[in-house]
């Protein structure tokens, strides 16, 4: 079977090359690294502001990476905007949203990463710590800190010990979102993973930099749930046929 295809969201920003000086779609080379050392074949999903957009792309793919950045908009999940949150990127926002709605709606597997696992748990109406310090210690230079899995979710099915994580993030989530759950934890309470169980794909975020570190074993959990997929959509075209 050949490898499935992962989508991972990208955004744009100025970029400077060469002679050029133009508005570039933008994603760390990192994250496909990672989707190919996991077995997948990435490919870059660049913002679409079509209506139906996100879910015609969405439903071409096997799985859904949604990348870390820039701070979610607080309006979105109903706050005021701390002083320590930066500026709003609204038009990744509103891409972004819209591949997770389409990626949950469809059932292809999905992983948010830092500041798509932020988004995700905003998508099903929960809300962040703006800001970590005065909450729960935080994280918010980049280096390494220990994560302990929940027993009996997916996020422990992939990686079931404590492990160091490479991290960098000042935002964390608050209250959980609709229907999710949390799957791992810092030592200081942080949620580091959430999920959604009982959901017919794997939606899961973590709130580190897995494409950063040498574990690529949450990126393999999406490609083989993605894998799956692929081959019940597979088997039931054969059947259909």
């Amino acid at each position: 079977m050949s490898r499935p295809v992962i989508g991972i969201s990208t955004y744009q920003d100025p970029a400077r090359w060469g002679v050029w000086e133009m508005p570039a779609v933008l994603l760390p080379a990192a994250y496909p690294r990672l989707v190919r050392a996991a077995g997948g074949l990435a490919v870059l999903l660049p913002p679409d502001e079509a209506a139906d957009a996100a879910r015609e792309t969405v439903a071409a793919l096997d799985g859904v990476v949604i990348a870390g950045g820039a701070d979610v908009e607080p309006s979105r999940y109903g706050a005021a905007p701390d002083p320590r949150t930066g500026p709003p990127a609204r038009e990744r926002d509103a891409w972004e949203l819209a591949l997770i709605e389409a990626a949950i709606e469809l059932r292809v597997p999905l992983l948010g990463i830092c500041r798509g696992m932020q988004l995700l748990n905003v998508a099903l109406g929960g809300t962040l710590h703006q800001h970590l310090d005065g909450h729960t210690g935080g994280h918010a230079v980049f280096g390494g800190h220990p994560v302990d899995p929940v027993p009996g979710t997916a996020y422990a099915a992939a990686v079931p010990e404590q492990t160091t994580v490479p991290a960098y993030h000042h935002q964390a989530v608050d209250r959980l979102g609709d229907g999710l759950i949390a799957s791992a934890h810092a030592p200081d309470g942080t949620v580091e993973a959430l999920e959604l169980p009982d959901h017919e794909s794997l939606v899961l975020g973590v709130q580190w930099h897995p494409e950063m570190g040498e574990d690529p074993r949450v990126m393999a959990a999406l490609v083989d749930a993605a894998r799956h997929r692929s081959r019940v959509s597979v088997q039931g075209v054969g059947q259909l046929g």
